[in-house]
């Protein structure tokens, strides 16, 4: 089935993650809203630097036994499977992993921006990941003259800011464990797991 074929079919009724399955693995990314269809480009090779850094740095460095760093993986957020979002990166409880997605809202989810993705960051999916009650969200943007973190935080169904670094700053945060990050060393293609700007061995 083509994609010009799944969405013919969209409009007579909501997609849902079986029809994601037939879709082409072209490496664009297939997300669910509501049954349906939401597509996004592929994504350039210093968003994949980042989503790699982030999750190597969490799962051998920071994280504490127990939890988990996953990137690009699929989150059902309803029973009827008909909305489902791919996070860049998220952090979850080693006991939440299950197959073939995951259902339960994870401690922690990443979205790293690029252009076509400004307004589904900061605001569409800020909505969403709110209603879905994840904890905390990460929003980190490589666009800008500066790399920048910025974290939100769930509090009575919203999100807040919590705190803003660019560039060389120092982001620290306490959840879901222990981490301090320089935002411009997100953007290195050397020493991967090295975050926190200490010397590389």
């Amino acid at each position: 089935m083509t994609l010009v074929d799944m969405r013919a079919d969209e409009q007579h009724r909501p997609m849902t993650v079986d029809d994601l399955e037939r879709l082409p693995d072209d490496g664009r990314r297939y997300e669910l809203v509501d049954g349906r269809l939401d597509v996004s480009p592929s994504p350039v090779s210093l968003h994949t630097l980042i989503e790699a850094k982030l999750s190597g740095f969490f799962n051998y460095v920071a994280a504490p036994k127990g939890y988990l760093a996953l990137p690009g993986a699929g989150i059902n957020f309803n029973a009827d499977r008909t909305h489902h979002r791919i996070p860049d990166v998220v952090v979850i409880k080693a006991e939440d992993f299950v197959r073939p997605y995951l259902v339960r809202p994870p401690l922690l989810a990443i979205e790293v921006v690029s252009e076509s993705s400004i307004w589904r960051d900061y605001h569409t999916k800020t909505r969403e990941y709110a209603e879905f009650g994840i904890p905390a969200y990460w929003i980190v943007n490589p666009t800008m003259d500066e790399p920048r973190i910025v974290e939100l935080r769930l509090d009575n169904g919203e999100y807040h800011d919590v705190q803003q670094a660019t560039g060389k700053d120092i982001f620290a945060t306490t959840f879901p464990f222990p981490v301090t990050i320089i935002p411009d060393r997100l953007l290195h293609a050397d020493g991967l797991w090295n975050l926190s700007g200490e010397e590389d061995d």
